[in-house]
């Protein structure tokens, strides 16, 4: 007899949805109110927030606010309607995408429509079945996701491990011989959790001996390392050698949208063969024109990226000078590493956000190994110095709390189902 398509949902909702009941609302989407910046209100609270990749404070800059305001007067919602390839390309477009190309120091780029599809389907349309893939076991999950739609062979190495890098393409070369094909190299500019850069330089050192085609994902970078604000591949020295450059708009260019670089000849089969593109609607003129005047103002004002440094350095020398661990990180992404159990974690959450009116992302156990607590900091330019000395206070409190048992002790008496 046939089961119940629904019959598996039933019993198990995953390992993140079993916390819904407990945690919806709350720990998990969470409602935020008010304009977008370092202070917000949480369930009528407010609270100082961690908790955005808004890295240089556009999202409400004047200048950024007026020019989406202009552009929906102007175009409205809707528009353009249809794929660009049938009736939804504009000048705009193309002119955004020119000067992505130049910021970036590549030849050509395409624009996306969001990050995360978009470096799904770039992984499907630069491999075939005779390819193979060779990527960190620590890859978003847009880039796990489109590895496993490639039909080939695929290997992870461990995170930023050279040794396992060079391990890995051996088998790489050897499969990829014998198959008649290539091997495709994808790492992160900036990993998102940890804080740590890629070795791109390392990495493009073994590519004469490995004949691989890099593929890198810098949505954290772009805008934030750099002399100009290029990304990881100018702040390594390495840009040139990126073969595939992929970035969003979620991050530094605070809106929806993203982009890929690399070549022209690569770009133009791109553009006929991305299937998330081809067959989407175009991005829309809102964000369009409002990316033009992002990136002239991440062009142009330098003292944006001065202050979230500033703000970065401040934070992350304050944790280190008061003996937390955040990992070694050498980005904006601030890691907070605490031992603790998911009971524990929640309870810690609650006392921050009310007690200490400091809101931030969480992780925990299966993004982290089971025991750990991961705090995720995100300091961005708006962040002022107060901001920061009343978080490490904070900060200081609740790992006293955790030390001395105080949350152990909350949670034991607080009904949390672990196998809910």
């Amino acid at each position: 007899m046939v089961k119940d398509l629904f019959e598996r949902i039933q019993n198990n909702k995953g390992p993140l949805g079993k916390w819904a009941s407990q945690a919806e609302g709350y720990f998990v989407f969470p409602k935020l109110e008010g304009d977008l910046g370092p202070r917000m209100k949480f369930q009528g609270k407010e609270v100082l927030n961690w908790s955005l990749n808004d890295y240089l404070g556009l999202a409400n800059h004047p200048e950024v606010r007026k020019a989406d305001a202009d552009a929906a007067i102007e175009f409205g919602a809707a528009a353009p309607m249809g794929a660009r390839m049938m009736s939804g390309h504009t000048k705009y477009h193309e002119q955004l995408e020119q000067e992505l190309a130049a910021f970036v120091m590549k030849e050509s780029a395409y624009l996306l429509n969001f990050g995360y599809q978009g470096m799904v389907s770039i992984i499907d349309a630069l491999v075939t079945r005779n390819d193979v893939i060779v990527y960190d076991v620590d890859a978003h999950a847009c880039i796990i996701d489109g590895v496993r739609l490639h039909s080939g062979k695929r290997f992870t190495y461990k995170h930023n491990d050279i040794e396992s890098m060079e391990k890995n393409l051996q088998r790489a070369t050897k499969l990829a011989t014998e198959q008649g094909g290539g091997i495709l190299f994808i790492t992160e500019g900036v990993f998102g959790m940890r804080g740590q850069q890629g070795k791109l330089k390392e990495i493009v050192a073994m590519k004469e001996k490995y004949n691989f085609r890099l593929l890198v994902d810098d949505a954290h970078g772009f805008g934030t390392l750099g002399k100009t604000g290029a990304g990881a591949g100018e702040e390594q020295g390495v840009q040139d050698e990126i073969d595939v450059y992929f970035s969003t708009f979620a991050k530094s260019m605070a809106n929806i949208g993203a982009f890929v670089a690399a070549d022209k000849e690569i770009i133009d089969y791109l553009k006929y063969n991305l299937r998330s593109q081809m067959f989407a609607k175009a991005l829309p003129m809102i964000q369009t024109i409002g990316s033009l005047k992002r990136l002239e103002l991440l062009r142009n004002s330098s003292e944006l990226k001065d202050k979230l440094w500033e703000n970065v350095n401040a934070l992350q020398g304050g944790l280190r000078s008061k003996g937390f661990n955040i990992g070694d990180t050498n980005t904006c992404v601030t890691p907070v590493y605490l031992e603790g159990s998911v009971p524990e974690a929640m309870v810690m959450v609650n006392d921050l956000r009310e007690n200490y009116g400091i809101f931030l992302s969480i992780v925990i156990y299966p993004v982290i190994p089971k025991g750990m607590i991961l705090l995720r900091v995100i300091p961005t330019a708006p962040h002022t110095l107060d901001d920061i000395d009343q978080t490490l206070t904070a900060f200081e409190a609740i790992r006293e709390k955790l030390v001395n048992g105080t949350y152990k002790e909350i949670a034991s008496r607080t009904k949390v189902d672990l196998d809910a």
